[in-house]
């Protein structure tokens, strides 16, 4: 009787409890599925970081041919043999500065002074000869006057007299050939520069025109590069050039000075030369050049990155930042081009100076997202 008892007590005990959970349940459920849905329908915060952002403003948009090519001196010489000979001293070697007019090479002189003592010689024998012509003709002239002599005996006179005359003034040639001549076995460099070549040592044997060593000057460089004949209408001399050389830490500012008037054969291309200053002789000659050649400019339009601008259905637009929440504004483009940071393009329409615009294509955002900009540790700035 007792345990049937106690049975009933704790059944009932149960089903009491059961009831009070059951109560409880159904007066939070509602509460519950309104912070769920509640929570669903409010957007989550965007965080960007500075760098992801950029204030659209008034700037410069070149657009760029790219160019390449290969540096050379604008101004180069070479010293070549001007006389056959055996080479005695080279004075220089390469990578050593030399001025104008200093001597290089020295070649052996003794043939040639040789030559010099030969023709001075005969130059003496021819005026001797002309000193003894004189003489005889004035004699005649004086005779002729008396009628002493024959007209016939006279001419003869002045006959000889005009080829020692002609005898002297051949040998005079023929001593300052040979004075040139000797005056060649002396060579100096034709410009200020630093020699680049050297080719021949002391000891050899070198023919005329034989190149001895070459010499450049850094003081200004060229980019000489190839632009197809399709696009040669868009380059004209004067236009900015930006070259990048490899080994400079920075591009390079120059400009087109010259366009050659025909085609390279089997190529199709024209060469176009661009001159770079080098004040610091950093530049050598034969290093590999990469130009942007600026073939139009456009000051004080708007302009954002190419990343920036997103296209849906053949229409474009940007994410903006708006009130602290993102914006989708439609964007009508203009050209594209450079704007000195990378690609960019023109904004005609669809944004104002000052705008904040997200500058990197970061995939598809949502539209009225809250904003949050954080510094690179994590920490938001106290404006936002």
């Amino acid at each position: 009787m007792f345990k049937r008892r106690a049975f009933w007590i704790t059944l009932a005990v149960l089903l009491l409890a059961a009831g009070v959970a059951g109560a409880m349940l159904k007066k939070q459920g509602p509460n519950k599925a309104a912070a769920i849905q509640s929570a669903a329908q409010e957007p989550a915060v965007m965080e960007f970081l500075p760098t992801d952002l950029m204030q659209v403003k008034p700037g410069e948009l070149r657009q760029l041919m790219p160019l390449t090519g290969s540096l050379r001196a604008v101004n180069q010489a070479s010293v070549k043999a001007r006389v056959a000979g055996e080479v005695r001293e080279v004075l220089v070697r390469e990578g050593e500065t030399v001025k104008a007019g200093q001597v290089v090479v020295k070649m052996d002189t003794s043939d040639y002074q040789a030559r010099v003592e030969q023709s001075r010689g005969a130059l003496l024998a021819a005026r001797g000869q002309l000193e003894i012509a004189t003489k005889t003709r004035d004699n005649n002239k004086a005779l002729l006057d008396k009628g002493f002599i024959s007209k016939t005996a006279f001419d003869n006179a002045e006959s000889q007299y005009n080829i020692a005359q002609a005898n002297v003034e051949s040998a005079r040639a023929a001593l300052d050939v040979a004075q040139k001549a000797l005056a060649d076995t002396v060579l100096k460099a034709p410009i200020s520069g630093q020699v680049s070549m050297r080719a021949v040592q002391p000891g050899e044997k070198v023919a005329i025109d034989n190149r001895l060593l070459d010499v450049v000057d850094l003081g200004q460089m060229e980019l000489e590069a190839a632009v197809p004949a399709a696009d040669i209408g868009l380059v004209s001399n004067g236009q900015e050039v930006q070259v990048k050389v490899e080994g400079m830490p920075k591009a390079l500012s120059g400009k087109v000075v010259r366009i050659n008037p025909a085609t390279q054969a089997g190529s199709r291309s024209i060469m176009v030369y661009i001159q770079v200053e080098n004040p610091q002789g950093a530049l050598r000659v034969g290093m590999f050049g990469e130009a942007q050649l600026t073939t139009a400019r456009k000051s004080g339009v708007l302009v954002v990155p190419q990343a920036a601008v997103h296209t849906d259905a053949g229409r474009q637009y940007v994410y903006a930042i708006e009130d602290g929440k993102l914006a989708r504004k439609p964007v009508t483009v203009g050209i594209p081009g450079d704007d000195g940071a990378g690609s960019a393009v023109e904004i005609t329409q669809g944004l104002d100076s000052g705008a904040q615009v997200v500058k990197a294509n970061l995939g598809v955002l949502r539209a009225g997202t809250p904003v949050k900009i954080t510094q690179a540790g994590g920490a938001s700035p106290a404006a936002q």
